[in-house]
């Protein structure tokens, strides 16, 4: 079945945290309020808006390029499809399933090895994390953020204290992920863990020879390929100027990102603030929506941004209808262009889906 363990368990986690956060939201804010509000909205700015997003994934998709060149050069539809599919399926389904079948896709279709491709995918995500945490410390630096402020969240209590926590604990994964990506990458200690992995069945030591010679030819062979290939998929972050570059491109995504809540935000009524007032509730939004949630971010999302625009002093009424309306805007069109994407390349969405959540695919394929 699709509904495996491996989703039902963060969906549930997901469920009750989104639960909370949406109860923790709209609690003090009158339903027949939010809704008058949310029909004062100028709902042509979603155009512009969506347009900007949407440039913001082309960014993406000329990062991701760069870092897939050292195994194949690829043409830029071919990382487009699988890039708008991966994000559409992490707007509609749990556990972030995305991040998974968007190598699985892009293995079947260009034939690069699965682990090689999903290190890729790794290595985007220590570039937005770093830009992420240069941003919150420029946040932290320039915004004026009331040291009374507190929002109830459950049993958690959000300030500024709150914040500086999460950014300290990004910071400490952050550097971790970076450790395990020099350990990976480095010759010697590359050169180490393979040896290690081959030396496994040793520690079998009342095994017959011939038990840990097929433990070693069917287990630990083919870990080393995946780590063979996982560090060939940082390859890139041993060039500095791949990396600047990769760097810079990830800069301009997020801050298109930031622009695109900006243009959104010109047609909310009550939500006065400027580009980089709107870049700081992007910021914040963003280490919510890195807690489990339902699919789709809901309740995280908008405990997040009603929290973030609270601390600029907007009401929270105004606080609450645009979150809701940008939620909306944000994905609606990643869904539907990833939708997209998917009848053009004839990929099995569903599938997709399910086979990410089982055993990566291994190195020989069929085109989906």
């Amino acid at each position: 079945m699709f509904w495996n363990k491996k989703i039902i368990l963060p969906l549930i986690s997901g469920l009750f945290l989104s639960g909370i956060a949406l109860y923790v939201v709209f609690r003090n804010i009158p339903m027949h309020e939010l809704v008058d509000y949310l029909k004062t909205v100028n709902y042509w700015w979603v155009i512009p808006s969506s347009a900007v997003i949407l440039l913001g994934f082309v960014i993406r998709v000329v990062r991701w390029q760069l870092l897939l060149s050292p195994f194949k050069k690829t043409d830029f539809s071919s990382a487009y499809h699988p890039l708008m599919i991966g994000f559409m399926l992490n707007c509609i389904l749990p556990a972030r399933i995305g991040e998974v079948a968007r190598p699985a896709i892009f293995y079947k279709r260009e034939g690069v090895a699965f682990s090689k491709v999903l290190a890729t995918v790794g290595a985007e995500r220590v570039f937005d994390v770093l830009v992420l945490l240069i941003s919150f410390v420029i946040v932290l630096a320039c915004v004026e953020i009331s040291p009374t402020l507190d929002l109830t969240f459950g049993e958690y209590h959000l300030n500024k204290a709150t914040l500086e926590r999460v950014g300290v604990t990004t910071l400490r994964l952050c550097l971790g992920l970076m450790v395990c990506i020099a350990l990976v990458s480095v010759k010697q200690s590359h050169r180490f863990i393979r040896r290690a992995i081959l030396s496994l069945p040793r520690l079998l030591l009342f095994a017959r020879s011939s038990f840990k010679e097929k433990v070693r030819e069917r287990l630990c062979v083919r870990l080393v390929r995946i780590f063979d290939n996982l560090a060939a998929g940082f390859d890139i972050l041993k060039s500095p100027k791949k990396v600047a570059l990769c760097l810079g491109l990830s800069f301009v995504a997020w801050a298109v990102g930031g622009f695109s809540y900006y243009v959104m935000s010109l047609g909310c009524p009550g939500i006065e603030l400027s580009f980089l007032e709107m870049y700081a509730m992007m910021v914040i939004l963003c280490f919510f929506i890195a807690l489990p949630s339902a699919p789709g971010f809901w309740g995280i999302w908008e405990a997040g941004g009603v929290f973030a625009l609270l601390i600029f002093g907007v009401a929270k009424k105004e606080a609450l209808g645009f979150t809701l309306a940008n939620h909306v805007i944000q994905m609606l069109p990643v869904i539907v262009v990833g939708l997209i994407s998917a009848i053009i390349t004839g990929v099995n969405v569903v599938q997709v889906a399910y086979t990410s959540t089982e055993d990566p695919p291994g190195e020989e394929g069929a085109k989906i």
